[in-house]
């Protein structure tokens, strides 16, 4: 038998299906020769006859035989393992091959789909690029599965973008497409989609809207409205499940018990600058405090406070939600105080289970905390507004100064730097804004083109948050003619020396829709004053409540032309600005944003009327705190 004749049979019998007979010519060739090209064509043939798992194993064997086509063997064999639901076969050749070259997209597919199958995401990082690149669908359609959780990942954006193209009808894909550019400050992106998301809309085409999560949403959308249409939460309270929490047995106490719930209760946190000194101030005669924390262990270890000073601490970090509510129900609270909302690592899943005769939500989410089982959200006439209560699920609690509880105790002494000391430019005009980049919106950053325009000799202090969005502002700026060397980007450092460089800076600038928070009152405390707009929801509204808590209300401007009339009216006239400084020095201890003492009496009188309207079987209902009289001494 002449083996080059007996293959080209072979191979004829298989071009004509003649598959059977094919098989017969192959098993007699392989009695005298033994190659890759048979043991592949014998592959291909067992294939046809339905025996795929067996033509996978033959792959293998073409492999070893065949150095110069072993690739194209092995990517067979893996291809048709996972087909036949051989996952560990499947991986071991694909493992081989990826080792070879990990940018095959064909291997990154199969490694990928088994990957992701079996829930082990922490390894898929190296595979998503090269199902990016690719120009399959199927590909790009998994690199969509792979999405992280940090919206600043380049490959995430990258994902999207191709996902995008390949369904350009697709607004669910164009909103995250955007909440991805908004966090990379990619503005030609933003201009580009924003408007086709908006169109969408207007026609009432709102399905996308409610998918969206409610935090992603408030990042730019200003529109109480549109902030309420979010469905998110897979089991939303119904008006059923919270009146049947409220008709629970409860037994109340001289005491009222107090539940705080957070993931944040560490001392570095941004919350806790806020919080601490007010947990630590409540009155142990009328209250007892209990802390649930989910706090991850990684934190707890830089955490140097004595935790123990803001309450009686019960971790739940380890519990299910429903085991979390039931320790919570455990220790008799009478008012459990939801601090996180819809923000990075909540678990408002705990409040789908009956927690407390009364649950609040305050302080982490600056809105309504949509679709979960609140019966108050604590705020002030600045944030919450009458015309909000619409878009609210939760009756207002509003305090009499503002919401926002800031602590002047657990801080070093400020003790200003200078800007040479900081290496920036002493004979310029400096605007600064030291949020986080993602809030700097395209309306904020054009506004900031117009005050640059008109201020010739001045800077702008910014924050560097990634080195992707640093790029995308500076080219925003070079093409609205402002040179990049006018930009002056800061990184993000330790919490005393971001407070000692505030006064380097002459004004600060708020963003909108979503204002500086507690950067805002950082600032503050530091010194800097802070030109903010007035604002059209909860989110936008923040500045404006801290500023008039200061004494600063003439900060707070009108609209956008407003806003930018302060800015150049501060650049033009350096006595406004000393004026402003020396205000905010005068009232930093005597005004009410930084006396933690006084916000302390006023959300222990909120306390009081939820419990006692819950003890006298009363339904929640919109109050507003009372206000202490104006301290006339500096507070300690």
């Amino acid at each position: 038998m002449n083996p080059k004749v007996s293959f080209s049979i072979a191979s004829l019998e298989y071009q004509k299906g003649e598959y059977r007979q094919a098989l017969h010519t192959l098993n007699k060739l392989l009695d005298i020769q033994k190659d890759g090209k048979t043991y592949a064509l014998l592959a291909k043939t067992f294939a046809k006859i339905g025996l795929r798992s067996d033509a996978a194993s033959i792959f293998e064997v073409a492999a070893s035989y065949d150095d110069a086509h072993s690739t194209e063997y092995r990517k067979q064999a893996m291809t048709l393992h996972l087909e036949c639901g051989n996952e560990d076969e499947a991986l071991v050749s694909g493992k081989r091959l990826f080792e070879k070259d990990p940018n095959d997209p064909d291997v990154a597919f199969v490694l990928a789909t088994i990957f992701l199958k079996r829930g082990e995401r922490d390894i898929l990082e190296g595979l998503r690029k090269p199902l990016i690149l690719s120009g399959k669908p199927e590909h790009i359609a998994l690199a969509g599965q792979l999405l992280t959780e940090h919206l600043a990942d380049e490959n995430n954006y990258l994902t999207t973008q191709k996902v995008l193209q390949g369904a350009p009808g697709n607004t669910g894909i164009r909103s995250v497409y955007l909440t991805q550019a908004r966090e990379l400050n990619d503005y030609v992106a933003i201009e580009k989609h924003q408007p086709l998301l908006d169109k969408a809309y207007a026609k009432g085409d709102l399905a996308d809207l409610s998918r969206e999560h409610p935090w992603f949403n408030l990042n730019w959308c200003g529109d109480e409205k549109i902030n309420s249409l979010s469905k998110y939460l897979i089991k939303p309270a119904t008006p059923e499940t919270t009146a049947l929490r409220r008709q629970m047995p409860h037994t109340w106490s001289d005491k009222i018990r107090i539940g705080y719930l957070s993931s944040d209760f560490w001392d570095l946190h941004a919350t806790m600058k806020l919080l601490r000194n007010v947990l630590e101030r409540h009155d142990r005669n009328r209250f007892e405090v209990t802390l649930f924390c989910y706090t991850p262990e990684r934190l707890l270890e830089r955490n140097t406070a004595d935790r123990s000073t803001w309450g009686n601490v019960v971790s739940i970090l380890d519990m299910s939600d429903e085991q979390a509510a039931a320790t919570i129900r455990a220790h008799g609270i009478d008012i459990l105080v939801e601090m996180k909302g819809h923000t990075k690592d909540a678990r408002p899943g705990i409040l789908s289970y009956p927690t407390a005769p009364v649950q609040v939500a305050w302080l982490g989410f600056p809105g309504s905390t949509l679709n979960v089982d609140l019966d108050y959200v604590i705020g002030d006439h600045y944030v919450l507004r009458d015309t909000s209560k619409p878009y609210y699920h939760e009756k207002f609690c509003r305090l009499p100064d503002t919401y926002q509880p800031n602590d002047p105790v657990n801080r070093s002494p400020l003790t200003p730097h200078s800007r040479a000391e900081l290496g920036l430019p002493e004979d310029t005009f400096l605007f600064a804004s030291f949020n986080n980049n993602r809030k700097i919106s395209l309306e904020v950053i054009n506004l900031w083109v117009k005050i640059l325009k008109r201020a010739k000799n001045s800077n702008l202090l910014l924050l560097t948050t990634s080195e992707r969005s640093r790029i995308n502002i500076e080219n925003k700026f070079e093409s609205e003619g402002i040179s990049p060397k006018r930009i002056i980007f800061t990184p993000k450092v330790n919490y005393e020396q971001h407070l000692n460089r505030l006064q380097a800076a002459d004004i600060g600038l708020d963003t909108f829709p979503y204002n500086g928070h507690t950067t805002t009152s950082e600032q503050l405390w530091g010194g800097l004053p802070v030109i903010a707009m007035k604002g059209t929801n909860f989110a936008s509204r923040v500045s404006e409540s801290l500023l008039n808590a200061i004494g600063l209300p003439e900060l707070v401007t009108a609209d956008p032309s407003a806003y930018v009339k302060e800015a150049i009216a501060c650049y033009e006239n350096p006595d406004r600005v000393a004026g402003y400084k020396s205000k905010l020095a005068e009232n930093r201890l005597i005004a009410p944003l930084f006396d933690s003492e006084r916000f302390c009496r006023h959300l222990e009188m909120a306390y009081e009327t939820m419990a006692d309207r819950a003890r006298n079987g009363l339904e929640p209902d919109h109050f507003d705190v009372t206000a202490l009289p104006p301290r006339t001494t500096p507070f300690q």
